[in-house]
């Protein structure tokens, strides 16, 4: 296989640092862009050639050009792009603060926006690239308590299959991963946040409070394989858009989609009521 390029965010730990781990096993080359640099210090020490630790924040706008820069002086290119670092935030709507959510929308949308923007024209000058976007099966459909999570994701998509669009002419892949629950740390007790409880929404969300702190070290989904498999394709002559990762986000996605394709049929009549009579349908470039 070529060798690539990969910068990695949120790498010093979970699906990032099994990413790293397995990019560089398979001899390519990363920037593990972490808040803690420590936190991937043996990978550096492993791999002293072929890692590079950045400390960056993704929520930090803008260090995204610095990021790139400090990678092209010194690999030379850039190849594959991963926005990887996030968390959660479970709570109801009501509970969760401007603060949070827009927290939320920092982590997982403004700053990959700008990282991705940073790296794009020395992508379009090689004619080449992949950016991988991690998403989550949350990020396709969303249920009671994860609202800012779920927003955060969906813009994520959003934005990214748009990108997908223009860039493809300049020989540029953009791949959405959609993970279902993974052994990472996630769910742990010091990463995933929860609301303060209101009377109002306790019994509506206990199940799921519940249900969320207590998969921690229980996840069916095996990061080592999640990293091989995204490594594998970031070397493939194709990507997927978007790739359901895991066995429950394959059917969990899939049952989503059913039922929204019943829900169109079922009103369609109604909703196609609201043209003006005798109107051509529009007729758009894309």
């Amino acid at each position: 296989m070529t060798t690539q390029t990969w910068i990695i965010t949120g790498a010093s730990r979970g699906l990032g640092r099994a990413l790293a781990e397995s990019a560089l096993a398979a001899g390519d080359r990363v920037v593990a862009a972490v808040r803690r640099p420590e936190s991937v210090a043996d990978l550096r020490d492993a791999y002293p050639d072929d890692c590079m630790v950045a400390e960056f924040d993704v929520r930090d706008v803008t260090a995204a050009a610095g990021l790139v820069r400090d990678t092209l002086d010194r690999f030379g290119g850039l190849d594959v792009l991963v926005n990887n670092a996030g968390r959660a935030v479970v709570g109801a709507v009501e509970e969760v603060g401007d603060a949070q959510l827009r927290e939320l929308m920092d982590l997982h949308l403004f700053g990959p926006a700008a990282l991705v923007r940073a790296a794009l024209p020395a992508m379009r000058a090689r004619g080449a690239g992949t950016i991988v976007q991690m998403s989550s099966q949350g990020g396709r459909m969303s249920f009671p308590g994860v609202s800012a999570y779920s927003a955060s994701k969906f813009a994520l998509e959003g934005w990214s299959e748009a990108l997908a669009g223009e860039v493809a002419p300049f020989g540029i892949r953009v791949m959405i991963v959609e993970p279902s629950r993974f052994r990472t740390g996630f769910n742990a007790a010091d990463v995933l946040e929860f609301t303060e409880v209101s009377e109002v929404y306790r019994d509506v969300l206990a199940r799921v409070r519940a249900d969320m702190a207590g998969t921690d070290g229980r996840q069916e989904g095996d990061p080592a394989r999640a990293a091989e498999i995204i490594v594998s394709l970031a070397h493939a002559d194709e990507v997927p858009l978007r790739l359901p990762l895991g066995r429950e986000a394959v059917e969990r996605i899939s049952g989503v989609h059913r039922r929204g394709l019943e829900e169109i049929e079922r009103w369609a009549e109604t909703a196609r009521g609201a043209d003006f009579a005798g109107v051509p349908a529009s007729v758009r470039p894309i």
